[in-house]
């Protein structure tokens, strides 16, 4: 990987080698998801790219036309039941019932808390299971839709739940995709609301269990659909993708998908964040932050968002805080300060509200927005993670 000094002497990369993107799509492949196909043989729509779905139409003696219709009633519509899609006639009704379906996945769990965030532990066809939850804006009538994109994880951050959790597989673009759209069944948010009409479901973070992107391409085949115009028609400025920083696929999501971007950052520097994000190791600091600043699009009105779990006494002193503010120099940033989620068996804190009080001025002051984010959800388990481990423990003692 080749080097070249930037301003201020700090090594940036310069240009990250198509053979590493290579390597990391490489050994995503190995954690490649299931078929979309049911034991009977019948496949499942959702998930398809339009052109794949009008691939599937003229395999079966249709018209590549007939995706579009599909089209309209699986995304924008929401419909499941093929007889329920009255611009197609009943035979090609019957015909599509014969070899496809419009799949969701299985509901093992939902819960709401009090505060009304909702919560799912959805199961796919081999068993395996994800979480999604809901979180409502405290101030308005919506909210965002935090959707999962592997199956446990394989970063092994110290401080979050899914890392205690082994990576079983990636996600299918159907599997990914299809959480956002049972969220909606759950709401009762179809047909998708036209420009103008309030939404509950209006955003998207991803940013659930697993690293999105280490599932790139499964990933961006799903917020490509989410994103088309005819369908789900989120625009890209309500989604938001998180990553611990995969430098080199950060230049491909900029490049490919330009959706809003947010860093778990939780150190300011490479000593700190080596032991509590393992992948600081292999893409330190000034790498992830040089590709910060390649990133397209930020702005004022599209700013970075670097996420900082507040750890006590590890990570919340006002001298971190002025470390980060200058790590943020000349990039257009916010940063959400996240009082930490405490799960079974965490080696860490909370931070004082004291502390997360003084680290917010400090940042504030310096001209960066610093909400502190408030706990969602603790009655229902809602720290990622959480929930499937619950559920795991109950099958066990269950099987015992």
């Amino acid at each position: 990987m080749s080097r070249e000094r930037g301003a201020g002497g700090a090594a940036v990369s310069a240009e990250l080698s198509s053979a590493e993107r290579d390597r990391i799509l490489a050994k995503s492949a190995l954690f490649a998801p299931p078929p979309a196909m049911l034991a009977d043989g019948r496949r499942d729509l959702v998930g398809l790219s339009r052109e794949e779905l009008a691939a599937e139409m003229v395999a079966i003696g249709e018209k590549p036309f007939r995706a579009k219709q599909l089209w309209h009633w699986i995304y924008h519509q929401g419909v499941t039941d093929f007889a329920r899609m009255p611009s197609i006639a009943k035979p090609m009704q019957a015909k599509l019932a014969e070899r496809f379906v419009v799949g969701r996945p299985g509901v093992t769990t939902e819960q709401t808390s009090t505060d009304g965030t909702r919560k799912w532990l959805f199961r796919w066809r081999d068993g395996q299971e994800v979480e999604t939850v809901y979180i409502p804006s405290p101030d308005e009538d919506r909210g965002a839709v935090c959707i999962s994109t592997q199956v446990g994880c394989t970063l092994s951050c110290r401080f979050c739940h899914t890392g205690t959790q082994k990576l079983v597989r990636n996600l299918g673009a159907a599997e990914i995709v299809g959480q956002f759209m049972a969220a909606r069944d759950s709401y009762g948010e179809w047909p998708s609301p036209k420009d103008g009409t309030a939404r509950h479901l209006s955003n998207i973070v991803v940013m659930g269990m697993g690293e999105p992107l280490y599932n790139y391409e499964n990933t961006a085949k799903a917020l490509r659909i989410v994103m088309d115009h005819e369908g789900i028609a989120l625009s890209r400025r309500r989604i938001t993708l998180s990553t611990s920083g995969v430098v080199p696929m950060m230049d491909r999501c900029g490049a490919e998908l330009n959706v809003n971007l947010a860093v778990s950052l939780h150190a300011v520097t490479n000593e700190l964040r080596n032991e509590i994000v393992p992948l600081n190791r292999k893409y330190p600091i000034e790498e992830l932050m040089a590709a910060c600043h390649r990133y397209p699009g930020a702005s004022n009105a599209r700013r970075i968002t670097f996420e900082y779990v507040m750890l006590r006494g590890v990570n919340d002193s006002p001298a971190e805080a002025r470390e980060l503010v200058r790590l943020l120099r000349g990039l257009p940033a916010k940063v959400n300060l996240i009082p930490f989620n405490p799960w079974p068996g965490s080696p860490y804190k909370t931070s004082t509200p004291e502390a997360v009080r003084a680290f917010a001025a400090i940042v504030e002051e310096a001209g960066y927005s610093s909400p502190v984010r408030r706990p969602r959800g603790r009655d229902i388990l809602a720290a990622c993670g959480q929930l499937k481990t619950e559920s795991e423990r109950a099958r066990k003692a269950d099987a015992a």
